[in-house]
C-alpha cells in the first residue's frame, strides 16, 4: 500500500544523530535568547492559521497587555490572511503584524522564528515535534498543541527538544489543557487521596461529528489539497486516537500517578466516511489498555455525523465513582467541584507568568507519555495486532516523509485509487511496527 512507511532503524540514527550535532553548541549557551524577565514586551508568533492557533493566539494575550502578536505563518496565505483579521478586532491593540511578517509556503515558519520570543504551533500534528524542536534551537519559548506527535519518531524528537528547552531554561507548554483546569486539579488529588479508592477501571469516550472537511480548491496541487484537509490525512494528523482521544488518555494517565499501559489491543475501521474529503482516516476507533494490578482502560472515539455523541473521563474506584468532566464523585465520598475553571487562559497565564519571572516551566514528560498511549491505541487499531509499551517506545517507525522531505509539489505520500477515494489500512494485513 503507498501509505505504509516506515524508517529503518539505521535512517532513524542517521537523522537523530544529525540533529543531536545541531542542537549541542546551542545547548551550552547562556540562559536563553529570548524574551529576558522585565523587558516589556513578549513578542509572540503563531505556526499555523486553523481554529486552535488562532484561539491559542487570543489565550496567550489574554495573558496580559505585554503580549504582542507580531508574525504568522500557514501553508495558505488566505487563512494567515483571514485569522489575522479575526485577531486584530479582539485585540487591536497587541496584534501587530504587517505585511512582511506574514508567512506561507513550507518554509515560512523561519520568518515567524526570527521574529518572537515565543511561537505557538498548532498546525498539522506531523510538524509539531519538528517545529518544537526547531524553535528550541533558536533559543525559543514554546507552546505546542496536541497530539506532540504521531509517531514513535516524532515523540523521541519532541522528547528531545523537551530535554534540550531543559538546558536552555526554556518554557515548554503543552495543549493537553486538562492539566491546567482547576476543576480537574482538585478532583484528581481527592482522586489520589483515596476518595474513590483503588481504581478498578477507566472509561473514556470522545464521541463526535467529523472535523470540518475542507473541499479541493482550484489549482491545488494534490499535496495542497491534502494539507488543507490534514484533519483527514493520516501523514499530517495521525489520525482520532492521537488527535482527539489523547485528551482522554492523558487524564486516565494522570489519574494513575503517570503510570503508562503496559499492553493495548484496538479496533477500527471505516463505517460511513467514503467520500473523497474524509481522505485515509477511520471514522471509529475502540482500545482496551492493561494496566499493572489488573485496571483496564476502555477507549472510544468517533467521527461521524447523525451518531450519539459524548465527551466523558469515568474512572471507578473500589470505594466510589469519579465523573471527571464533571468534577464529581459519588460513593462514600459525595462531592462535587463549584468552581470556574478556563484551562486554556490558564496554561498561558502560567506560561507567560513563567517568563515574565524569568523562570521556567517544561511539560515534556507527560507530553510525550500521554501522546505515545495514543499512538499505540493508533497503530494497533491499523494493525489488529497487540502493541505493548515496551514495544511502541522501541520502534523507530515513522511516517513518511520526513518533515524536512516534505514540498508542496512532491508525490504525495497517498493517493486515490480507482473508485476516487483514498486507501485506508487494513487490520489483520497492514505491517507498521
Amino acid at each position: 500500500m503507498s501509505i505504509e512507511n516506515q524508517q529503518t532503524r539505521r535512517q532513524f540514527l542517521k537523522t537523530s544523530t544529525a540533529a543531536v550535532s545541531a542542537v549541542a553548541v546551542g545547548a551550552l549557551d547562556i540562559s536563553r535568547s529570548a524574551h529576558a524577565a522585565g523587558s516589556g514586551i513578549i513578542k509572540i508568533g503563531m505556526i499555523g492559521a486553523g481554529g486552535r492557533c488562532t484561539g491559542a493566539a487570543a489565550n496567550a494575550m489574554n495573558s496580559g497587555p505585554d503580549v504582542r502578536l507580531v508574525a504568522i505563518h500557514d501553508i495558505f496565505m488566505d487563512r494567515v490572511k483571514g485569522k489575522l483579521e479575526v485577531l486584530k478586532k479582539q485585540k487591536p491593540e497587541q496584534v501587530q503584524v504587517d505585511d512582511a511578517h506574514c508567512f506561507d509556503g513550507l518554509d515560512g515558519y523561519k520568518g515567524v522564528l526570527e521574529a518572537v520570543d515565543v511561537v505557538l504551533i498548532a498546525n498539522a500534528a506531523k510538524f509539531h515535534p519538528f517545529y518544537a524542536m526547531t524553535a528550541v534551537q533558536a533559543g525559543k519559548h514554546v507552546f505546542v498543541e496536541k497530539p506532540h506527535g504521531i509517531d514513535p519518531h516524532g515523540i523521541k524528537t519532541l522528547t528531545a527538544a523537551c530535554e534540550l528547552a531543559k538546558q536552555k531554561n526554556l518554557c515548554v507548554v503543552s495543549g493537553l489543557q486538562s492539566r491546567y483546569h482547576d476543576g480537574y486539579i482538585e478532583t484528581m488529588k481527592r482522586i489520589h487521596d483515596g476518595a474513590i479508592g483503588d481504581i478498578v477501571s477507566i472509561e473514556e469516550n470522545f464521541l463526535r461529528a467529523p472535523y470540518g472537511v475542507y473541499h479541493r480548491q482550484p489549482g491545488w496541487t494534490e499535496v495542497q489539497s491534502q494539507f488543507g484537509n490534514q484533519y483527514h490525512f493520516v501523514w499530517l494528523s495521525g489520525d482520532d486516537v492521537p488527535q482527539s482521544l489523547v485528551h482522554n488518555m492523558d487524564r486516565a494517565t494522570w489519574a494513575l500517578n503517570e503510570t503508562p499501559p503496559l499492553k493495548c489491543h484496538g479496533l477500527g475501521g471505516r463505517s460511513s466516511s467514503f467520500s473523497e474529503e474524509y481522505g485515509n482516516t477511520f471514522d471509529h476507533h475502540s482500545v482496551i489498555y492493561y494496566y499493572k494490578n489488573g485496571v483496564r482502560a476502555y477507549a472510544f472515539c468517533r467521527t461521524e455525523v447523525r451518531c450519539y455523541n459524548e465527551v466523558s473521563s469515568i474512572i471507578l474506584g473500589s470505594k466510589g465513582r469519579c465523573d471527571l468532566t464533571r468534577c464529581q464523585i459519588e460513593g462514600e465520598t459525595k462531592w462535587k467541584y463549584e468552581g470556574k475553571a478556563d484551562p486554556y487562559d490558564a496554561e498561558h497565564r502560567a506560561l507567560f507568568g513563567a517568563i515574565r519571572d524569568g523562570k521556567t516551566i517544561n511539560n515534556g514528560d507527560y507530553m510525550a507519555r500521554s501522546t505515545m498511549v495514543g499512538i499505540m491505541g493508533q497503530i494497533s487499531c491499523y494493525t489488529g495486532a497487540e502493541v505493548t509499551w515496551d514495544q511502541i517506545n522501541k520502534s523507530d517507525f515513522a511516517y513518511a516523509p520526513k518533515c524536512e522531505d516534505c514540498r508542496l509539489d512532491m508525490k504525495p505520500p497517498v493517493e486515490k485509487g480507482p473508485d476516487g477515494t483514498y486507501p485506508v489500512y487494513v487490520p489483520g494485513v497492514t505491517k507498521l511496527i
